[in-house]
């Protein structure tokens, strides 16, 4: 659901800009508020995951593919507020270093994916708890119906704003977006869901937003591990990744506005997840996405561990 640059208008594009930067900055705030500092590596863990796994692309239907946008998997482990942050940092490495995204669209993307989706996402999920009451019973169902809508809500975002550029009627940018993504919705539900279920069995106390500190994992072994699946990720799962069109992409060839994406404005050694001058596609795949997963990791700790605690309270927003 990467907008390129071309896709949006000037105003479109400042519009969204301006919402993005709010909300990050809102964000951000409640992160420096709220955030323990012993959750701190999580934010790391959280983005370098997430980068890795929006690497896989998943078939669909139709020849189309999905991946996985991480709104709703990052706010129910970190709080939406850090889910903003967290998701905001990834489509910035995205954009500048691997030209997934165009910089012009990336205000508006960082609207869809790190605020729309991660926030809209979790309030949703708060709401069925709410419904069902304490027994517990609905926390997967929950999960499963908010990660679902946070894709397609994500998706009618991004329809508004190609209508409102004029590249796409709105009545024929709704229904295909919001239609090809309920299906991208179901692999966003059924992967979300299958990872806060086997971190609630392994590591219950990371989604325990009370939990004390010395219940959590020491920092060292919990950024080994985390590192250690998100490598795996990349490195046995991500070059066998679908090579269909994403939703965005199929539906620029169905209305016909493909010719309208423009040439990335800045030149960058990994762009589309490769490396030149290496001869197996694969292998190029394996090392830039290392190289991003290790980056945005580490962007995301510093960002963190930059920001002063004001105290230990956990974010309950709500």
């Amino acid at each position: 659901m990467h907008i390129p640059d071309g896709f949006i208008d000037a105003r479109t594009a400042v519009l969204s800009g301006i919402f993005s930067a709010t909300g990050l900055a809102v964000a951000l705030a409640r992160v420096r508020a709220t955030l323990p500092p012993r959750r701190v590596p999580l934010l790391g863990l959280a983005a370098a995951f997430i980068f890795a796994a929006q690497m896989l692309n998943f078939p669909v239907a139709g020849g189309t593919s999905g991946h996985l946008i991480g709104g709703v998997l990052a706010a129910v482990l970190l709080g939406p507020s850090a889910a903003v942050v967290v998701i905001s940092a990834v489509l910035v490495l995205q954009c500048f270093v691997f030209t997934d995204g165009g910089i012009t669209a990336l205000g508006a993307n960082i609207f869809n994916m790190a605020l729309v989706a991660p926030v809209a996402g979790y309030w949703i999920y708060r709401a069925i708890q709410r419904l069902a009451g304490k027994t517990g019973s609905a926390w997967l169902p929950a999960i499963a119906v908010a990660a679902w809508c946070s894709t397609v809500l994500a998706a009618i975002s991004c329809a508004g704003q190609l209508a409102m550029s004029g590249t796409a009627g709105w009545r024929a940018a709704f229904p295909a977006m919001a239609g090809v993504h309920a299906l991208i919705g179901i692999g966003e539900a059924l992967i979300t869901t299958l990872i806060l279920a086997a971190v609630k069995r392994a590591r219950p106390e990371l989604l325990d937003e009370t939990a004390q500190p010395h219940l959590l994992p020491r920092a060292g072994e919990l950024i080994g591990f985390g590192l250690l699946i998100a490598a795996g990720l990349v490195i046995f799962i991500a070059p066998f990744a679908c090579r269909w069109p994403d939703g965005l992409e199929k539906i620029t060839a169905q209305l016909g506005f493909e010719h309208r994406a423009a040439k990335p404005l800045l030149a960058s050694p990994f762009a589309d997840y490769s490396i030149p001058g290496i001869a197996s596609e694969k292998f190029s795949t394996i090392i830039a996405g290392i190289a991003g997963t290790l980056a945005v990791f580490l962007l995301v700790w510093a960002l963190a561990r930059t920001l002063k605690v004001k105290n230990s309270k956990p974010e309950t927003e709500g």
